[in-house]
């Protein structure tokens, strides 16, 4: 049985929503954002960072707080890094619950949330909505983006098969943004997965591919956090194509997943969802063999029945 019930977590007002294997806290007085994901009694999986601010030109200060937040791409930082600093408005709905933001003067967009778990399973679904307010159309992506703490291992799963019947055309691309070292020893290239570990001391590094096996994890102190989104090969994504990115630095690492590039019409709404999986007990290995064996044990290449509908 799934519950909405009043809390409180890094000094914020906030509604818990929980059933038999998780619990999430929403925050009331900012956002949209979901500032914790637990297993069980478990610690927080998310990053906290209540003080972590990223200037926005002409706005103020925009607080990250941590957790999971929906931003539009492409990153401009007079657009992106606009301040949601008031507080939204929290409905309740069938297994979960909607959050909804003012909207945005600058944009004349207005983001929302509506999280559900949908059984009692360590299931999460979370549609991302953007709904156009102004008189003028606006394109733009989706982009949702979930900060987890660090110390653990980011998976990021690759294309093996061929682009082509013969094999001759490429089958990966990755975009790398200037700040990123190929060369860090953070980041383990592999044919399979690109495996990224959150402990860098000083500096960052974000990768970012089109990704149709349509996941990507993070391991940390034997639980698997797994987020699932779906690829549509026929459409554009942003960032050279990126629909799943990972951005990493000393004091958290995020996993992105983003929708395809739209026009969203004055009083349309654009959606992007995504599926979360929490697995306990889980042991990552240190080989890109033993990786390979857990992705199949789990069977995350197994497409979500969730993923590609929206309610």
């Amino acid at each position: 049985m799934t519950t909405l019930e009043e809390s409180t977590f890094l000094n914020l007002p906030c509604l818990r929503l929980h059933n038999a294997a998780l619990s999430l806290h929403i925050t009331q007085s900012v956002g949209p954002r979901i500032l914790a994901l637990q297993l069980g009694d478990g610690p927080n999986l998310f990053a906290e960072l209540p003080h972590f601010t990223i200037p926005c030109p002409g706005a103020g200060l925009l607080t990250l707080w941590g957790g999971h937040r929906l931003w539009h791409a492409p990153e401009v930082s007079r657009r992106t890094y606009l301040p949601d600093d008031q507080p939204v408005s929290i409905a309740a709905v069938p297994d979960g619950a909607h959050i909804i933001q003012p909207t945005e003067s600058a944009a004349g967009l207005q983001k929302s949330l509506r999280v559900r778990l949908p059984d009692d399973s360590a299931t999460v679904v979370v549609d991302h909505m953007l709904t156009n307010h102004g008189l003028w159309p606006v394109t733009c992506a989706p982009w949702a983006i979930t900060q987890l703490r660090t110390g653990g291992t980011a998976v990021l799963p690759q294309l093996t098969s061929n682009a082509d019947p013969d094999g001759l055309q490429p089958n990966r691309t990755l975009a790398l943004w200037p700040y990123t070292d190929v060369n860090n020893p953070h980041i383990r290239w592999g044919n399979e997965v690109i495996r990224v570990t959150a402990a860098l001391t000083a500096g960052a590094l974000k990768i970012g591919f089109p990704n149709p096996r349509g996941w990507l994890a993070y391991h940390w102190q034997k639980t698997l956090f797994v987020k699932r989104a779906h690829f549509d090969p026929q459409a554009s994504y942003l960032d050279g194509n990126s629909s799943s990115q990972c951005y990493c630095n000393d004091q958290f690492l995020e996993l992105e997943t983003l929708g395809p590039a739209a026009t969203i019409a004055p009083g349309e709404t654009m959606t992007h969802r995504e599926v979360w999986n929490v697995y306990g007990n889980v042991t990552l290995g240190e080989t890109e063999t033993a990786v390979a064996r857990l992705i199949a044990d789990l069977e995350l290449d197994t497409p979500h029945r969730d993923v590609k509908r929206e309610t």
